[in-house]
């Protein structure tokens, strides 16, 4: 017999009672999107978003806009922190550049780089965020704070890399430089995230149905990532080298002494860079009227000549809290010393020294005689071999060799090989933008060695050693010293293995990806078998006939129309609000 007219209401409320459950089990609990929504968009609420149809595009043209927007101000802040962050070597010189114009001092630099590192962070969160929803397929929708928040970034961005390319443009040498050491880690870091990217991408792909904006999508796409895969042909560093081929590590000179371990230009200073290890020291010298005559001493005036207060209360590098109780008493006692008690110093501990002299003004007694008056100081009131010496004042240098052939003739000025042979140089002591592996060879080859100033961050001292250079001055000796060897160091077979593996990985997994996303948009079987799966999970079981639910009233808030057609097989209007559907 047949089944009753209340058997089959009661099996069809049944069975639409068990679609129901699935359906509010699959849209209404959604903690993942509804978080991701919520700090985009601060959507909370299910009804708040809606999810982009295949053929859609994933947002309007503001939302479009401000997703543009996102990404240049993401980039440019990403340069702006890379380029700042690697400008560390140079801070102390950056905030006594502000210290000298503002007039109290203030370490400008670490602001400079915490305010980008925090508002890179809130970029970049923001990022994540928009990407994982077009991953999850919902609709962007940008709070108007977070908006705000990317013109202020992307002005913040724009200004402060216009204001140090003005006053600091020497930087964009050491970013340059920087690349020698960071550019493969870069390139496996920019395929990788080419890698996540073809996540979204593909899933919309798939899903325009306009041609032009899948090829250009497609396009653009493909064009980062192959240029992304080609940029290690265009690499070079002396950091990738055969093994065996490495030179010694560049000898130390402290400039000024060690700084970062007591008041520069001090005996304590001077004594520091001794103990740790240095080679040399280095110095500004210049001819000052003392109480008891004119004597050479450094380039301090009498105000500064105090300087142990003054590093313990500004403390310059952020040091000063490392120095014990003896040790902040003894500071606190320093004064700039004479050039003859800084080469005495020097010649009872065997070291290097190396000074800039600095002719005095119009009008001093010394003004026309200052370069005699300190060959007498070494001569006759030191006790430093003249061969210590590394002579770089190059005012009447045929004079000072004539006087002193045993002083090694440094000169600040790359000429070329003749005409620094015709002036006897044996040393060159370049700013360390000068650097060129190339260049220091060439003058090698004639016994000119190379020192670079002023080297103080390890992965620059690094590149520097890789170069060939003999000597660097430095402002961490103790924290150079303690290299043993490079902080990057590869064969070329080693870098070429790891570059290739990097794209092929890209490749096989960015293919699969969108072979993945091709299936799944065609409802297609992942495997045989009675079970078909797509994007909502198993979708064969509980599939009912429009014919069975003729007349029932659906709550739209728990429905998302293309996936309850497929769930149901039902032929539904969507309305424009929302996408809910409404049964025919």
């Amino acid at each position: 017999m047949g089944r009753s007219p209340v058997s089959l209401s009661r099996l069809k409320l049944g069975k639409l009672k068990v679609v129901r459950r699935q359906l509010l089990q699959r849209y209404e609990h959604q903690p993942f999107v509804s978080c991701l929504a919520g700090l985009y968009g601060c959507q909370w609420r299910r009804y708040q978003r809606a999810k982009a149809q295949p053929g859609e595009c994933c947002c309007s043209r503001l939302e479009c806009s401000c997703f543009a927007l996102l990404i240049v101000t993401f980039i440019l802040t990403l340069i702006f922190l890379y380029f700042w962050s690697e400008a560390q070597n140079d801070y102390n010189d950056f905030d006594w550049f502000n210290f000298g114009n503002l007039g109290f001092w203030f370490p400008w630099s670490v602001v400079l780089l915490v305010v980008a590192a925090a508002l890179f962070t809130y970029i970049a969160l923001l990022l994540v965020l928009a990407v994982c929803l077009l991953s999850e397929g919902q609709r962007l929708y940008l709070h108007w704070s977070h908006k705000i928040g990317i013109l202020v970034t992307l002005t913040f961005s724009i200004s402060a890399t216009a204001v140090l390319s003005d006053v600091w443009s020497k930087e964009w040498t050491t970013l340059l430089l920087s690349f020698q050491v960071t550019a493969p880690f870069l390139h496996v870091g920019g395929v990788s995230l080419m890698t996540l990217l073809s996540w979204p991408i593909a899933l919309h792909f798939f899903r325009m149905n306009k041609r032009v904006r899948q090829v250009a999508l497609l396009s653009l796409f493909l064009a980062v990532l192959f240029a992304l895969y080609l940029v290690p042909l265009g690499m070079y560093s002396p950091c990738i080298k055969e093994k065996g081929t490495l030179g010694p590590a560049p000898t130390l000179f402290g400039h000024r002494g060690a700084p970062m371990l007591a008041p520069e230009n001090t005996q304590m200073s001077f004594e520091k860079a001794v103990e740790s290890g240095g080679e040399g020291l280095e110095t500004d010298v210049t001819i000052r009227c003392s109480p008891t005559g004119q004597t050479p001493t450094s380039n301090y005036t009498l105000e500064m000549l105090s300087a142990g207060s003054w590093f313990l209360q500004r403390d310059p590098f952020g040091t000063a809290s490392s120095l014990d109780a003896d040790e902040k008493v003894q500071v606190q006692n320093q004064t700039v010393p004479t050039l003859k008690e800084f080469l005495n110093l020097a010649a009872q501990h065997e070291r290097l020294v190396i000074f800039d002299l600095r002719r005095p003004p119009r009008g001093h007694p010394y003004r026309d005689t200052w370069i005699t008056r300190t060959l007498e100081v070494i001569h006759n009131e030191s006790s430093i071999n003249s061969s210590q010496v590394l002579w770089l004042p190059a005012d009447q240098r045929s004079l000072v060799q004539e006087l002193d052939p045993e002083l090694q003739q440094t000169s600040g000025d790359p000429a070329s090989v003749e005409e620094l042979q015709e002036k006897h140089i044996v040393r060159l002591n370049l700013h360390y933008s000068y650097m060129s592996q190339e260049q220091i060879r060439k003058y090698s080859s004639v016994n000119i060695s190379t020192n670079l100033y002023v080297i103080s961050q390890p992965w620059l001292y690094s590149l520097a050693w890789c170069a060939g250079v003999h000597s660097v001055t430095t402002n961490a000796l103790h924290v150079l010293k303690k290299l043993e060897r490079p902080l990057f160091l590869m064969t070329p077979d080693e870098y070429s293995l790891m570059w290739i593996l990097t794209d092929i990985v890209s490749a096989f997994l960015i293919t699969a990806i969108f072979i993945f996303h091709w299936w799944r948009e065609r409802g297609l079987p992942f495997w045989s078998g009675s079970r078909q799966v797509n994007e909502n999970g198993p979708y064969s079981k509980f599939r009912t006939e429009a014919s069975e639910v003729q007349g029932i009233r659906w709550n739209p808030l728990f429905f998302d129309g293309p996936s309850l057609s497929r769930d149901l097989d039902l032929p539904l209007h969507v309305p424009p609000m929302h996408g809910f559907p409404v049964p025919i």
